[in-house]
């Protein structure tokens, strides 16, 4: 995995029409975790998004290096016609790589998921389908992981499971962006209030 690194500068965006936040700058490289906070509106998903180049920035500049950006939004992004293992497997093709059946096997395992892999998506509860997008993300080789409220309907297990994977790709050189309202507890990992 290439050590990715990232330089935000003096960063302004707008949603809905009001500056949600200006001047804003920091740094992050790998191995390194940046937690998002703030109350709701304050322009958490807004930064993900302009992060992920999936919004536009009003201002300033994002500075991406040596970067596979995974991306983790509100929505699983899931197709509910598709078993767990072809939602996984279907992603990895989009990125433009052959799936990796041990990266793959290891993501399920991760989130308690082998018993399901068959199992077509919309069948799932809420809790299991945020468990296969977060093994989508940990099953891809991307080395930035941009994650919006990645705590969204799983349970103390799951929880616990998704600190686990997250530490794993720390340790292995990934960055990682996470959004929530859920304290993430780990070790180094750096706080960003908005709307502060």
């Amino acid at each position: 995995m290439t050590t990715p690194s990232l330089q935000v500068t003096d960063l302004a965006c707008r949603r809905g029409g009001r500056r949600v936040f200006d001047g804003l700058s920091f740094s992050l490289n790998g191995g390194e975790l940046l937690v998002l906070t703030g109350a709701n509106g304050s322009g958490k998903t807004t930064l993900l998004r302009a992060l992920a180049s999936l919004g536009r920035a009003e201002a300033g500049t994002i500075s991406w290096n040596d970067a596979d950006i995974a991306w983790l939004g509100h929505l699983d992004g899931l197709k509910g016609d598709l078993t767990v293992l072809e939602n996984i497997d279907v992603a990895e093709r989009l990125r433009g790589g052959a799936p990796d059946k041990a990266r793959i096997e290891a993501a399920l395992a991760s989130f308690d998921l082998t018993a399901l892999a068959a199992r077509p998506v919309r069948t799932l509860s809420a809790g299991q389908r945020r468990r296969t997008a977060l093994a989508r993300v940990a099953s891809s080789r991307a080395n930035a992981w941009l994650l919006d409220e990645p705590f969204n309907a799983l349970d103390m297990a799951s929880q616990k499971s998704l600190r686990a994977v997250l530490a794993q790709h720390l340790a292995a050189g990934g960055l990682a962006i996470a959004a929530t309202h859920v304290a993430l507890d780990m070790p180094g990992a750096r706080v960003l209030e908005l709307g502060a």
